[in-house]
């Protein structure tokens, strides 16, 4: 289960209500920054755009590929781990606008996780230290340390300790 908290409206969708919930000149700032950083090509400069502007807590040598797609109402709720791979057009979401409510939920992404390209990462989830997100994935709930996931809706291919046993396997098979 995904960790949000939720917030009820009433009257028009939750989306009609969007300059309430954040500001519309934080949300201004926040698309210009993202769309900067979408598309330079200098890794130092992107972190340091996201933790500066952004507020986020971003580790050192975390990459985000060209194209990532943060939260533009609140990318202050993404943390991404040192020596984490974020792949091409990926999505990470912060929020959720539905018809009765808006949902908000913390996003955090562990040390050394590889994240595939084109995936989508919904609020209120944690990706564990050194875990495996296979490309296209639509992650939806937590992903467990070491593990490799992959598919929509996600699924989980292999454990922490399948993997290492896997790994271990192919050291083996090149010696």
């Amino acid at each position: 289960m995904r960790k949000t908290t939720r917030y009820p409206v009433t009257g028009a969708n939750s989306l009609w209500h969007v300059y309430k919930t954040v500001p519309f000149w934080k949300v201004v700032r926040n698309f210009v920054v993202i769309q900067l950083a979408r598309y330079t090509p200098f890794l130092a400069m992107k972190n340091w755009l996201y933790r500066t502007f952004l507020k986020m807590k971003v580790g050192d040598q975390a990459s985000f590929a060209l194209m990532v797609m943060l939260d533009v109402m609140f990318p202050e709720k993404i943390s991404v781990g040192k020596n984490t791979v974020i792949g091409y057009n990926t999505t990470i979401l912060a929020h959720e606008y539905l018809i009765k409510e808006y949902r908000l939920g913390d996003v955090v992404i562990g040390d050394e996780v590889l994240i595939g390209a084109n995936s989508t990462i919904l609020p209120g989830v944690t990706i564990g230290h050194g875990a495996i997100v296979s490309a296209g994935t639509l992650v939806h709930k937590d992903v467990p340390e070491g593990a490799f996931v992959g598919g929509n809706p996600m699924q989980l291919i292999y454990t922490k300790e399948e993997v290492l046993k896997r790994n271990l396997s192919t050291t083996e098979d090149n010696s």
